[in-house]
């Protein structure tokens, strides 16, 4: 069944934390898989579930970085081998799960690069971004899928931002090929991608139990500003004069607690109970952009679209030659 994408007063605030949305969860049993799960947000997220009990699995290009990271956490995380810019290796992570006979209960396709400012592209010749922070993370949930389905009552959620407001999927040249390539509109069509991807894999995949959310969490400098410049993030008062992140969540400027909150309530809340394929922010389905002034939080229609989201699964089965199994 449809769900509406209007605010459901879930009691939450920009100003919640990972604790708070945690709290009173028990996920003793459960299977998560965390992309990203080893640095800034998804690290948190991560860190979260292992805390109400949850196995977590996470994929990491770098090893030995993500055991460093980890280390402190004191077990309930697992790093394994994978890079969601190459096939193959995503193909290799996901047979070792689904062969294994694991039940996967929560996945949280986290990681990302943002805005670099150079045209890169994969071994497939797909402009990085796109490919990273969406195809990989397309041929990972569909590899999953069995996985996914033996749970009988899955989440899969798809970590995209308001920065989808700087472009929709442009479908006539996705890959820059004959459009001047630009880091922010690149990074745009990626976001808008993961909220699309969300919303048809909850289509598809409610009848087998697996539903699916996409999310803002939030203005946060971690890695992922990597190819912003320290003076670029003061200018746009991210940092203060010392360099130091600013926290004002009212502002949308949040610590990293507070910026996976809605990761670990999209992954978890009994609010979702029923419910899929809307975008979320501050722990809450987001408000639909009807307007002339998009609200703070809300989701631009494009975004959230029937029609686009269908027409993006079909070119990403086409991108990734992959398709959901039978």
């Amino acid at each position: 069944m449809f769900t509406p994408q209007t605010p459901l007063g879930s009691g939450f605030t920009a100003h919640s934390t990972t604790l708070d949305v945690i709290r009173g969860i028990d996920l003793i049993g459960k299977l998560a898989i965390v992309t990203g799960g080893y640095a800034g947000l998804g690290l948190e997220a991560a860190r979260t579930l292992v805390s109400a009990g949850a196995r977590v699995i996470v994929p990491a290009r770098d090893m030995a970085r993500a055991r460093r990271s980890i280390s402190d956490i004191g077990g309930g995380i697992e790093v394994r081998p994978m890079d969601l810019t190459d096939p193959a290796s995503i193909n290799a992570f996901a047979h070792g799960i689904v062969q294994s006979g694991m039940s996967l209960h929560i996945l949280i396709n986290g990681a990302g690069i943002m805005a670099d400012p150079n045209l890169v592209r994969d071994a497939r010749g797909h402009e990085l971004q796109f490919s990273t922070n969406h195809l990989g993370h397309f041929q990972l949930t569909m590899r999953l899928w069995p996985a996914l389905r033996r749970a009988k009552g899955a989440r899969v959620v798809s970590v995209s931002s308001l920065g989808h407001r700087f472009s929709d999927v442009v479908w006539d040249d996705i890959n820059f090929e004959s459009r001047t390539y630009d880091g922010w509109s690149a990074y745009g069509q990626s976001k808008t991608a993961n909220a699309l991807f969300a919303l048809e894999l909850d289509r598809r995949g409610r009848s087998q139990g697996i539903r699916a959310f996409s999310l803002h969490p939030g203005g946060i400098v971690t890695g992922l500003a990597k190819h912003l410049p320290v003076e670029r993030l003061k200018e746009m008062g991210n940092l203060d004069a010392n360099g130091e992140p600013v926290i004002d969540p009212d502002r949308d400027m949040k610590s990293i607690p507070q910026g996976a909150a809605t990761h670990v309530w999209c992954a978890v809340s009994p609010l979702l109970e029923g419910k899929g394929g809307v975008f979320c922010a501050n722990s809450d389905i987001a408000p639909l952009f009807e307007g002339h002034e998009p609200p703070a939080y809300g989701v631009m229609p494009f975004a959230v679209d029937q029609e686009s989201a269908k027409r993006l699964w079909d070119v990403s089965e086409t991108m990734t030659e992959t398709a959901m199994p039978i």
